[in-house]
């Protein structure tokens, strides 16, 4: 690996294609790491970055959710057949990096550690390592503050790397590699196409308010929660009077302290000088901080315990809602990248199941089993595997549909036969004697029996 980026480093420079990073290009620039809400924030150490922003409860409650919820999905390597139906395979050269990305990660931990990238930085960057067929056989996550991605004067992308230990990158020059040796997933590249931009960009004020109404509100209660306030007295006080007062009053009623009995003379008063938090609706300013947060991210807060959820018995709407929003545009690039970093041929490609994340209840449960079989959709042995995770059963793997449902062009052209007319009944010939009753009966049991035959 080593000797084949100081082929591409030899090569870039005989070439004469001069790299330039990509935050320096263009008229406007690329934001830095650090933004400041105001004008000398950062001189005040209020600065908002993504470390700070992750202290705040709502930031990491969202990113863990939707990090957690894509890493929990299956992934598997699937294939396509005739009828455009993608099936589940193994395949010697690629399912191993699938199950095992690296020597350090699982499947889920190197999933996580993808979004996590993506979610906080804008950007995650996978380094691949190759065996001598070519074949992608690990996959490292690198730190994304070390990445510098570069264009070289002829269109060409290239990645500046620098030193990461667990990706074998033991150097401490910086490495140059081409971009068929990086998979780049980008969040939102609002400003250039190969910088993703995370919602802590959008967020990151609200985050902030979110921590100052926290942190004074620790300073409120670690005060007793009593208010700041003032003592005025109609009397003149020296400086050294009204140090030796403030000092006296601090010891005696602040802290550990505070809410004892005071006693105060020579007419001098204790006013309020700030806000209690009913006045100055705490809990409200939270929760929006908190929904703004959430906003971003594109999840609804009830799914981190921010207010009710909506009145729904089912929870699937609840899940494809959060879904459609949320998760399918992450899970659809994450798929796309590791389709074409992992190279892989046709009628191969990967792909997430949604089975793991959609969970019904019991009763839903049975009901699409049931409907789907019935309406010959599935099998009973593909419904019993979706929904029971059950094994097939004799006869079980072919679809059932009852007689009587007949094509709509068949129904139209058929011929309805003609139903026959009902025979007359044989009248007895009358002569001059009247029929006894037992000849009417004998007639009358002629006549059904010749009806009936007809």
């Amino acid at each position: 690996m080593e000797l084949r980026r100081g082929l591409v480093q030899l090569f870039t420079k005989a070439l004469g294609l001069v790299a330039a990073p990509v935050r320096s290009l263009g008229r406007r620039g690329w934001f830095p790491v650090v933004r400041e809400p105001f004008t000398g924030a950062w001189q005040q150490n209020l600065e908002i970055t993504a470390e700070t922003s992750l202290t705040y409860s709502a930031v990491f409650a969202c990113v863990t959710l939707i990090a957690s919820d894509i890493a929990k999905l299956g992934l598997r390597l699937v294939q396509v057949d005739d009828f455009g139906v993608w099936t589940e395979t193994t395949s010697p050269a690629f399912s191993p990096v699938l199950k095992t990305p690296n020597r350090y990660q699982n499947r889920i931990q190197f999933i996580t550690s993808w979004m996590m990238s993506k979610l906080i930085h804008g950007n995650t960057y996978v380094l691949k390592e190759r065996d001598q067929r070519g074949i992608v056989v690990a996959l490292y996550v690198l730190d994304p503050t070390r990445v510098t991605p570069m264009i070289a004067t002829n269109g060409e992308v290239f990645y500046e790397l620098k030193r990461d230990d667990l990706a074998t990158l033991a150097t401490d020059q910086a490495v140059v590699v081409p971009a068929r040796e990086i998979i780049h997933d980008k969040m939102v590249p609002l400003y250039h196409p190969l910088v993703g931009v995370s919602p802590i960009h959008a967020c990151g004020v609200a985050a902030l308010q979110g921590l100052a109404i926290q942190n004074n509100a620790t300073a409120f209660f670690r005060n007793g929660s009593q208010p700041s306030g003032i003592l005025t007295t109609p009397l003149a006080l020296d400086n050294a009077q009204a140090a030796d007062l403030k000092e006296r009053w601090d010891t005696n009623h602040t802290g550990e302290k505070a809410g004892t009995v005071a006693l105060l003379s020579h007419g001098m008063t204790y006013e309020q000088m700030t806000v209690n938090a009913a006045d100055a609706q705490l809990i409200e300013q939270l929760q929006w901080s908190a929904t703004t947060v959430c906003s971003c991210f594109h999840i609804q807060p009830y799914m981190i315990s921010i207010g009710d959820p909506p009145p729904y018995a089912n929870i699937e709407p609840l899940t494809i809602q959060y879904y459609s929003q949320c998760l399918q545009e992450k899970i659809e690039h994450l798929e796309i990248c590791l389709d074409e970093g992992l190279e892989l041929p046709k009628p191969y490609g990967t792909e997430f199941n949604l089975d793991d994340l959609m969970r019904m209840d019991s009763v839903s449960k049975n009901q699409a089993a049931a409907t789907a079989i019935s309406s010959g959709g599935m099998s009973i042995d593909e419904a019993r595997k979706k929904y029971f995770d059950l094994g097939p059963i004799p006869g079980g793997h072919t679809p059932y549909m009852q007689q009587q449902y007949w094509p709509i062009d068949q129904l139209a052209t058929r011929t309805i036969p003609a139903v026959p007319d009902a025979p007359a009944a044989a009248v007895p010939v009358e002569d001059d004697a009247p029929a006894t009753p037992d000849e009417l009966t004998r007639a009358q049991e002629k006549a059904m029996t010749i009806y009936a035959a007809a």
